[in-house]
């Protein structure tokens, strides 16, 4: 039996953004952007953001087809359309206007998932193309879209990086041991998702106490992937440069009380009056250093500065089978419940905030 695919704006746009994905962890604090040219319903061209600072989507497709083309690229380019999930720029920054070049290339229509909000560009690459006669249609697929950048949007609308709780917890709801001890919760499929989630974001926090007593590296060891940028929140300094934080293996934060200064890979930023305000000033903060994305991984303390907050945009739990019967209770939100799966030894559950 044959099978017929309508290939209509939904599908190029769906590959738009299988493309923008390939970039994730590579690209921020840009936007991941995929971009198809099609002729007569024939991809022709493909590219993705692939490195921040390097050349974006529109340019690395265009380059494809002038590569697969090179005697016809011009005129299949003045017969195209181009799908492209984010709004084209129209600004210099590290590298030249994407509209600008869709114009040079006379293309026929742009095909846009959704609009950038950052203040140079919004609106202004659309307005570009019309006024060089190119056709546009937006928002195909802008739920879509929108979801796969929402640490983008979140950092230009709302000035703070995306924030991500996690946390392992028992069945009967305990996060931790009544005494200070490293006693593991999540198995071994958690530990693959965990490695995986630091290659996509930006940065992890944890606090003092989970420095001390679990020596994490937070490192993303699966062979895949960046190290995150690890911050810890250490008032006094008394976490001993032995422990794994500090080694060469990433850039390490430490916001404190005492001092700013750069040691090597470490970076002491001082802080004023600590116990206000903390989960704010840390996203401040974090929005001045351009970081995009964070995972807070605990303490208790720390997580339950975001969660009373609500300063929170995802909460992922590992939720295990064993039971405690006594420790330190895991934290306790109100959220919609997005997705869920159930592990070899743990259920993973997604939440997102209330409105």
């Amino acid at each position: 039996m044959l099978t017929f695919v309508l290939m209509n704006d939904e599908f190029y746009m769906n590959r738009c953004l299988e493309l923008a994905s390939m970039g994730m962890g590579s690209v921020s604090p840009n936007p991941m952007v995929g971009c198809v040219i099609v002729h007569e319903q024939a991809i022709i061209g493909e590219g993705y953001h692939q490195q921040f600072g390097s050349a974006h989507a529109e340019v690395n497709a265009v380059q494809a087809v002038i590569d697969n083309f090179p005697e016809k690229a011009s005129e299949l380019l003045r017969n195209a359309t181009v799908y492209v999930n984010l709004e084209p720029c129209a600004h210099f920054g590290k590298t030249p206007p994407c509209a600008d070049l869709l114009i040079k290339h006379q293309v026929k229509k742009v095909v846009i998932a959704n609009t950038d909000p950052f203040a140079d560009v919004n609106g202004k690459g659309i307005q570009k193309l019309k006024e060089a006669g190119i056709t546009v249609s937006t928002n195909i697929l802008q739920s879509a879209g929108a979801f796969l950048n929402r640490r983008f949007f979140t950092r230009v609308s709302q000035q703070r990086p995306y924030i991500i709780l996690k946390w392992a917890q028992t069945a009967d709801g305990y996060f931790a041991p009544s005494a200070p001890s490293q006693k593991w919760i999540s198995g071994a499929q958690a530990k693959q998702f965990t490695m995986q989630w630091r290659a996509e974001e930006d940065a992890i926090v944890v606090g003092k106490q989970t420095a001390l007593i679990d020596d994490p590296a937070l490192t993303n060891r699966s062979g895949k992937g960046k190290n995150p940028i690890r911050i810890v929140i250490d008032r006094s300094l008394d976490i001993p440069l032995s422990r794994q934080l500090f080694n060469a293996e990433a850039k390490t934060i430490v916001f404190n009380e005492v001092k700013t200064e750069v040691v090597s890979n470490i970076h002491y930023v001082q802080m004023e009056d600590m116990q206000y305000y903390l989960a704010q000033k840390i996203a401040y903060q974090l929005y001045l250093m351009d970081i995009q994305s964070v995972m807070i991984e605990g303490g208790r303390q720390i997580l339950d500065q975001f969660i009373s907050h609500n300063l929170w945009d995802e909460a992922r739990i590992f939720t295990a089978k064993t039971k405690w019967n006594e420790g330190i209770k895991a934290p306790v939100l109100k959220g919609n419940l997005i997705f869920q799966e159930h592990l070899e030894t743990d259920d993973l559950s997604i939440y997102t905030p209330c409105p």
